[in-house]
């Protein structure tokens, strides 16, 4: 095996080693050594860590795994669809997002009719609401802007120079259509969510439906033969096939397993830093528990955008946004109804109704921008701009620094205006884009299902 490629899986292994003994020692282990008759308590070193070595050492468990994340995804390209690849990555790497989010939905059902209920409850959709808008208002803006300002931009193909301040832009895959126009079904649909007066049954089957629909078309796909790695994905894609995709699903399963059991405790740890400093328990739950569990996301999508891989780092990134607000959304109902032990309605507050506004008006936006498959610094700092003031603004209403004319709501509600405005106007300005987009998007819909159609019949034969 090449030294340097030894090195880089040593490297990323070695990040998520000291979790795997801190977490076996005093989690794993405890709860299966009575199950196989044994005795075993966790050792009081490591069952004592401070909240600060915690967050350590769950980050760099975190860290480790993105890159093993990251290289397997690329590794899968060999073997199925990049963009059904990439969809795999991007649900594995926000799965943290999904854990966080589900314990809030499972508390608000466990203790239905109660305050703590009710408050869980508040709590699942602030989580899912600031994920949602941690992915575009960072993710997309700052991604955009390190893919055009970062050293050796000038080699990426994805990044176009033209005249004029700010006006330098990434050129996304065209191929990402599907995704956006999935993406904007979705999210006319979530304008509707606060009016049913919860998450109920119909949500779930809407927008878990649309995302199961989106897979049905990207898993009929092409290979793409073509795509050059280096490093770490193409050494693994010279394995046997059998050997290949036997590594691919380990890698997989170790990294996911390792975010999974990691970010909670990152982001519990997270909370905690904060609140010692005086940041209040809601908003770090609404921010800094997403912004935590958003990281092996964001790490992944930066290692791909440093290889010259933009688009595919932003495919990840619209594939991320995708699955939360289809997946995460519609799965909430059900998370809660189990814990409930009946089939329930997850009820929040009007706060949170207008919470949802905002990501959707947001997402809205967002989605105007990628009409063209171009985002431009100017764009990207919008994005960025109108996502940093907000946070900002609500969090001096939160602590009363200063008295503003409006309350926490009128905030929520008039970002939202703005955010519907300028998407309004883009769309307009855009409509023959956008036709084209539509036409492009239901021509490859059809030729997934005829090629689908086509492959069930040589099976057949």
């Amino acid at each position: 095996m090449n030294r340097r490629i030894l090195l880089a899986l040593s490297a990323a292994f070695a990040l998520t080693l000291p979790w795997v003994v801190v977490g076996g020692a005093t989690t794993i282990l405890p709860w299966l050594a009575p199950r196989l008759g044994l005795g075993y308590q966790a050792p009081t070193v490591l069952a004592t860590l401070s909240t600060l070595e915690t967050v350590f050492v769950t980050g760099l468990a975190v860290l480790g795994s993105a890159f093993l994340l990251a290289w397997a995804a690329e590794t899968a390209e060999k073997d199925v669809p990049q963009a059904f690849a990439i969809a795999v990555l991007a649900v594995l790497a926000v799965a943290p997002e999904y854990a966080v989010d589900a314990l809030y939905a499972w508390n608000a059902g466990a203790f239905a009719g109660t305050p703590r209920g009710a408050e869980a409850g508040n709590l699942a959709v602030a989580n899912m609401t600031g994920a949602n808008r941690i992915l575009i208002g960072l993710g997309w803006a700052g991604i955009a802007l390190f893919t055009i300002y970062r050293t050796g931009a000038s080699d990426d193909p994805a990044v176009r120079n033209r005249r004029g301040i700010l006006s330098d832009s990434v050129v996304l895959d065209r191929e990402i259509g599907l995704e956006v126009v999935f993406l904007l079904l979705a999210t006319l649909w979530a304008f509707l969510v606060p009016l049913n007066g919860g998450i109920d049954i119909l949500d779930m089957l809407v927008l878990v439906g649309l995302y199961v629909c989106y897979i049905a078309v990207i898993i009929r796909g092409d290979v793409e033969p073509d795509t050059d790695h280096v490093g770490v994905p193409a050494y693994l894609q010279h394995f046997p096939k059998r050997l290949r995709i036997a590594t691919v699903f380990g890698l997989f399963a170790y990294s996911g397993t390792m975010i999974f059991t990691a970010v909670e405790p990152f982001a519990h740890g997270l909370e905690f830093l904060g609140e010692g400093i005086g940041i209040p328990a809601f908003f770090m739950i609404q921010w800094i528990a997403p912004l935590a569990s958003e990281a092996p996301e964001l790490i992944v999508v930066v290692y791909l955008v440093n290889k010259a891989r933009s688009t595919a780092g932003f495919n990840a990134l619209i594939s991320s946004k995708l699955n939360q607000w289809t997946l995460l959304i519609g799965t909430l109902v059900v998370v809660y109804s189990i814990a409930l032990g009946r089939y329930g309605v997850l009820a929040f507050d009007f706060k949170q109704e207008a919470e949802i506004w905002l990501t959707a008006a947001q997402s809205f936006f967002a989605v105007s921008l990628l009409i063209r498959f171009e985002i431009s610094v100017t764009e990207a700092l919008t994005l960025l701009v109108l996502f940093l003031s907000q946070v900002l603004l609500e969090f001096i209403i939160i602590r009363d620094f200063v008295t503003l004319p409006v309350s926490s709501i009128e905030l929520l509600l008039a970002y939202s205006i703005v955010y519907i405005v300028l998407g309004v106007t883009l769309f307009v300005q855009r409509r023959r884009e956008f036709l084209i987009l539509l036409r492009r998007t239901a021509g490859t819909i059809g030729e997934a299902m005829s090629s689908g159609d086509d492959r069930a019949h040589g099976a057949d034969d």
